[in-house]
């Protein structure tokens, strides 16, 4: 039986989503785990921009982007909860604002224009929207684990390790039972078992 082909990397943020996605939708795809220092040929040929996750479908069609793959898994298979116009700007929000400010958190060398700690407090504006968001339920938008848990998730968890002492004690209590549910759950353990690298 032939699969498409997922190319990854394990802590990549982008990859673990796509990652959660498929096993969410009970898709096997055969995952080869990238060497950030040597590429594959196979890689470069099919998405020369050459980050992950890349997913190439068994009829040739490529997916590059994190998003795509997790709409098409989910979509495919009927399992894209409270995907609503809502959940898609936050989203959003998540990948570009968000995203900025966990890397300048992570990496403040780059940016010395504020400390790691202005850095953190910008990235904070999220994370107080995430956890008002679950003020109610304990997923984003609902009872259930919907597309926006598993977008944004891989990128909390990211920010809450740079200081994990800091965020234990953070005023997240929610956020921190929903990073905690998801970082312990099935799905999650499951997408991150180690990988050869492939060559």
């Amino acid at each position: 039986m032939t699969l498409a082909i997922l190319y990854s990397y394990r802590r990549c943020p982008y990859a673990i989503r796509a990652r959660m996605a498929l096993k969410l939708a009970k898709i096997d795809v055969e995952i080869r785990e990238i060497s950030l220092r040597d590429k594959p040929t196979h890689l470069l040929q099919v998405s020369p921009k050459a980050t992950v996750p890349v997913l190439v479908l068994t009829d040739g069609k490529v997916l590059e982007q994190s998003l795509d793959i997790m709409y098409w898994a989910l979509r495919e298979h009927g399992q894209i909860g409270h995907n609503s116009e809502g959940a898609q700007a936050l989203i959003a929000q998540n990948d570009q604002f968000f995203k900025r400010a966990l890397d300048a958190y992570k990496y403040p060398e780059r940016q010395p224009d504020l400390t790691q700690q202005q850095h953190r407090a910008q990235g904070e504006i999220f994370l107080q929207k995430l956890e008002s968001l679950l003020h109610e339920n304990p997923y984003l938008y609902g009872a259930t684990l919907g597309f926006a848990d598993i977008a944004i998730f891989p990128f909390v968890r990211q920010f809450a390790a740079i200081d994990a002492d800091w965020f234990a004690t953070a005023p997240y209590a929610k956020l921190q039972l929903w990073l905690q549910a998801l970082a312990e759950s099935a799905l999650f353990i499951s997408v991150m078992q180690k990988q050869p690298a492939y060559i």
